[in-house]
């Protein structure tokens, strides 16, 4: 018997999503800490501090001002604060982070920016790729 995905296209990270997503939208402020059970999409801004048992993506528009804790991350906006991530992190090229960034796997893009220190705690080195394709900005719309 064999495995219908073996056959299936590669997908890029950021579209492997489960399930509907949190989302604070372009535009939306939300002050305080955060604590997320599944997937969440930032558009706007956070000040505090969050904890996502999923996939947190923070698009080109969002800022998070505070520490990101997460199972997974794409992050294409901006982060002051520390990220750590469980699995995978993929820093796009419109990223600004400042701070600490921790994680098992970490893909960043040729023009994203990291002010701070940067752990991988896997075994793969750091995964150095072109974006070819514009940030998402529609926060799980389709």
């Amino acid at each position: 018997m064999s495995d219908p995905a073996a056959g299936a296209p590669r997908r890029r990270f950021f579209d492997q999503r489960a399930g509907a997503p949190t989302l604070i939208g372009i535009g939306s402020r939300f002050e305080g800490m955060l604590e997320v059970q599944g997937p969440m999409s930032l558009g706007g801004t956070i000040v505090g501090n969050g904890k996502v048992a999923g996939l947190v993506s923070i698009a080109k528009e969002a800022h998070w001002q505070g520490n990101v804790q997460a199972r997974a991350a794409v992050v294409a906006g901006r982060v002051s604060g520390d990220l750590t991530i469980e699995t995978k992190l993929e820093i796009g090229k419109s990223a600004v982070i400042r701070g600490c960034v921790r994680a098992h796997v970490l893909a960043i893009a040729d023009g994203a920016v990291v002010d701070g220190e940067i752990q991988v705690t896997g075994t793969q080195p750091i995964i150095r790729f072109e974006e070819k394709r514009a940030a998402r900005t529609d926060l799980g719309s389709g």
